[in-house]
């Protein structure tokens, strides 16, 4: 495939091969001459004190060479953390959540490492603990983090870990101007990423410094995070990131690296923790949330005021949970014309698995309980569901959030879109119901990326890039990129990734950034060889530059074209080389911005559902999803589409099945695979179709925006309003199982 053929396009897939054959080698694949394996030690509550740790008998087990607890670590604890430095190495001194590691063994092999760790008897004190909203607020309520570790926050004598607020308007003086005003709480369950390949983690020390493997997202901030806690210099500590078999926002942050950094320093070894399935769910989770919806409207449909108020239970340690709901908070309103809001975001500590970020990035949880809310309003007013939110919907340029970045793309085309291809408002068997839903996240609201672009003598090109590809496909978009800019075979681009001594800093691997910004910040790459190749064709052909253009993979001066690689043949000469361009994409803080900067592009979808809701067992059959997202510019259509196609089927899940189970003591009854439910092909639509709005309005290359996240913003009030007009149920705590419908079912009847 030529370059000319680049831009929406969609190759092969740079890499697949080896993800399809297994040929691809993740952290677990990876292993060292003398390695350790290590096995954590935990104990089976959700918050007890810790009064002692007897290793004497795990000592004994044949090929132990340590065991670490909090008396080998430094005084005090080294906590570290995204936001706030919280997150303790080990337990210190307190078992805050059900799986926290009290100790870890290092051992020869991964046998005599779990003999071990079963083996260390573990004396505490069960201390009572909260793992509800409603628990963690009372007033009697047990802190989960000490107020010594909160010094100067407000809230620091309460778990209440942060009080966000924003809007505009006074929600107070314009109440009364509503004809009708509807007040409703929705809930959304705890959920776990299930990315198919779990944590992993090795440390290898090597000289004055230190070698890390991990399943991480984001390679340097771990470089960052592990250079100040050990102090090592960012020149001493490298960090290698293989493609991970999934992150979904779970393998952003650092997790146990800390712990086996301790583990390798001490031992003087290579030491491995792959963690199974059912630890990755102790490790991740999304926030359980609690939201109320207050919205004010007109007689016809207008909006007159929003006011919402959402509660986040994001676990023992704050992780990335406090800009998560920033963030979803900051856009809780939606994409609608909303005269006068008012919102009201907390984060709430609780003895649970720490929450971190998540696909979505909090806003399916709010969009669930404002479309859900919005929905029953439109029945009051005896008002079309879809067209309640079409009046609404902000147009081209309209800042529906004032001062802050407007409407960046025709919205309306895209719900008109999902209107069609759902057949809304055509008659349905009995039985089936209709639901259409908006959602809208905004994309970095700051950014930094590097890369450099190498063009090789031969016509091929190798790009560095500090992106992860996550399975989002950012291998193939960078690739193309480069063919397109010089005019090469996709097949002759090299992406290198994944290992902080090689690549330049790029900030992280999030918020359906990576085309965006880092394909922008590529793309100036091949720019910056674009103006090396006009001074040599400027030099060879003894012309100006500014005769000269090059673009698109082609050297025009004139009267003659060239191919670039026609002029860097002749401009290397018979001592080769290369041509080497630099790019850099940097979206600087905003100050006083509440989230550090405006939105870089929205992801805006309309999700519709056809669903069928059996009448004596409450399942619910998926008849048809459709999503439609505004993209700007499908790079490349098909990975566009199993984006969208893979995030609406993870809305699916946390719709219709998903939830972690605890127990009245706060401990996770459905840990791994078995337990916990996704979906699988047995529980896809009968028909799904994804479709793109292209407008080519995107601030990225080619006028791209960022996707991945859109389609499953608002699912499950699609499905939810669907189930409704199936039924006549509204049913306001996910997930919708058969059993929850049933019950629903049976309570109508009586």
């Amino acid at each position: 495939m030529t370059s000319n053929e680049m831009v929406g396009a969609s190759p092969n897939r740079v890499g697949g091969r080896d993800r399809v054959t297994g040929a691809q080698e993740y952290v677990a694949d990876i292993h060292f001459t003398g390695e350790l394996h290590a096995k954590l030690v935990k104990i089976e509550e959700s918050r007890a004190r810790i009064i002692s740790i007897d290793t004497a008998k795990a000592e004994q087990v044949p090929g132990v060479r340590l065991i670490l607890t909090p008396d080998d670590l430094p005084k005090p604890m080294p906590r570290f953390g995204p936001q706030y430095q919280d997150r303790p190495v080990l337990a210190a001194g307190i078992v805050n959540y059900h799986g926290e590691p009290v100790a870890a063994v290092a051992a020869d092999t991964k046998e005599a490492a779990e003999e071990a760790a079963d083996l260390v008897v573990v004396e505490y004190e069960v201390l009572p603990e909260v793992h509800t909203i409603d628990a963690a607020l009372a007033p009697d309520a047990p802190l989960v983090q000490d107020p010594s570790l909160r010094p100067g926050e407000p809230f620091a004598h309460t778990n209440v870990k942060s009080e966000m607020n924003y809007g505009w308007g006074d929600v107070a003086s314009v109440e009364g101007d509503a004809d009708y005003v509807i007040e409703r709480e929705y809930e959304f369950p705890m959920i776990t990423h299930f990315a198919i390949e779990p944590h992993g983690f090795i440390a290898e020390p090597v000289d004055d410094g230190l070698n890390v493997w991990s399943t991480i997202q984001h390679p340097f901030q771990l470089q960052k995070t592990l250079s100040k806690l050990l102090d090592i210099p960012l020149s001493k500590m490298r960090v290698f990131a293989p493609d991970p078999g999934g992150g979904f926002g779970g393998k952003q942050h650092p997790k146990l690296e800390p712990l086996v950094c301790y583990l390798a320093l001490k031992t003087g070894k290579p030491v491995r923790l792959i963690m199974s399935l059912e630890e990755t769910f102790q490790a991740v989770r999304r926030p359980a949330t609690r939201v109320r919806v207050k919205i004010g409207l007109s007689n016809d449909g207008d909006m007159v005021f929003q006011d919402i108020e959402t509660n986040y239970l994001i676990g023992a340690y704050v992780d990335i949970a406090d800009r998560v709901a920033e963030k979803s908070s900051y856009l809780a309103a939606g994409p609608y014309r909303t005269p006068t809001v008012k919102i009201v975001g907390r984060t709430i500590l609780s003895n649970t698995t720490p929450t971190t970020a998540f696909r979505g990035f909090g806003v399916p949880q709010i969009t669930w309980a404002r479309e859900s809310t919005l929905d029953e309003a439109a029945l009051e007013l005896g008002i079309d569901c879809f067209e309640i939110r079409r009046r609404n919907l902000a147009e081209p340029g309209f800042e529906f959030v004032p001062g802050d970045t407007p409407a960046d793309g025709d919205w309306r085309q895209t719900a008109d879109k999902a209107a069609e291809l759902i057949g809304w408002g055509t008659p349905l068997p009995e039985g089936r119901g209709r639901g259409i839903a908006f959602g809208i996240k905004s994309g970095p609201t700051t950014g930094l990326s590097y890369s450099t672009v190498r063009l090789l003598a031969d016509g091929s090109a190798i790009v560095f890039s500090g992106t992860s590809d996550m399975g989002q496909g950012a291998r193939t978009v960078f690739a193309q990129i480069v063919a397109q800019e010089m005019g090469i075979p996709i097949e002759n681009v090299n992406v290198i990734m994944g290992d902080t001594a090689t690549v330049p800093y790029d900030q992280q691997t999030s918020a359906s950034r990576s085309t965006v910004l880092m394909g922008t910040s590529i793309y100036r790459a091949c720019k910056d060889v674009h103006s090396k190749v006009k001074a040599m064709a400027a030099r060879i052909h003894e012309t100006d530059e500014s005769d000269i253009d090059v673009d698109g993979g082609i050297v025009r001066m004139a009267g003659e074209d060239l191919s670039i690689m026609d002029v860097v043949t002749a401009g290397l000469g018979a001592l080769g080389g290369e041509v080497i361009g630099n790019g850099e994409m940097r979206k600087d803080k905003v100050p006083g911005h509440p989230l550090a900067g405006n939105a870089a592009f929205f992801e805006f979808n309309c999700t519709a559902v056809e669903a069928e809701v059996d009448p004596d067992t409450g399942e619910i059959q998926i008849v048809k999803h459709v999503t439609v997202g505004d993209v700007g510019t499908a790079l490349n259509p098909q990975q566009v589409h199993g984006q969208d196609d893979g995030a609406a089927i993870m809305g699916l899940g946390h719709s219709l099945m998903e939830g972690l189970i605890l127990d009245e003591e706060g401990r996770t009854r459905n840990l791994g695979a078995i337990d916990y439910r996704i979906p699988t092909s047995k529980d896809l639509p009968t028909e799904l179709i994804s479709a793109s709005i292209e407008n080519h309005d995107g601030p990225g290359p080619y006028g791209v925006k960022g996707v991945s996240e859109g389609s499953l913003l608002c699912t499950a009030p699609a499905v939810g309003a669907a189930v409704r007009d199936a039924t006549g149920l509204v049913i306001r705590d996910l997930p919708l199982t058969p059993q929850r419908v049933w019950e629903a079912m049976r309570e109508q009847e009586s």
